[in-house]
């Protein structure tokens, strides 16, 4: 197996196909990582969620970073991390054109509603909760990718 590092050209390439990574935020030295859905545009990636623990967390420290991976076999598989700030597109004229331009590149996605609005059932909302639109800019991001040719395993 080669595991070879990515161009960051080749990174951007990944995220436009993936949707769906794992967010990581933290507060008072405490990690948290939950799924989500994401839509990757040139130096952002736009989301949605719900109210919860990760918008709670992430207003008060939006140093956030990304992972989305596909793994094809233990062998073959690709990940990508992005290191980024979480800025909420709240409900103001402020933000109107960029959560409007965040729904229309979601709803683009199946699915991409659906985890944050189980997650406010799971929590036991009795009506369905206020949408939370946010993006996270870009400020690193590095890849790594595995593959059957060649057989030690070296990065280079």
């Amino acid at each position: 197996m080669l595991i070879s590092k990515m161009k960051s050209e080749e990174c951007h390439e990944f995220l436009a196909r993936q949707g769906v990574g794992r967010l990581a935020c933290a507060r008072d030295s405490q990690p948290y990582i939950v799924p989500i859905y994401f839509v990757y545009e040139p130096d952002h990636l736009y989301g949605f969620t719900t109210p919860g623990r990760k918008v709670e967390w992430m207003r008060v420290n939006p140093l956030v970073c990304v992972q989305a991976d596909e793994v094809l076999s233990q062998d073959k598989w690709t990940s990508v991390v992005v290191l980024g700030r979480y800025e909420e597109l709240s409900e103001t004229r402020e933000y109107s054109e960029e959560r409007n331009k965040a729904q229309s590149l979601l709803v683009k996605r199946t699915s991409w509603w659906v985890t944050a609005y189980v997650a406010s059932v799971v929590r036991g909302h009795a009506e369905p909760p206020l949408p939370v639109f946010y993006r996270i800019h870009i400020t690193d991001i590095t890849g790594l990718r595995a593959s059957t040719k060649g057989s030690p395993v070296r990065v280079r």
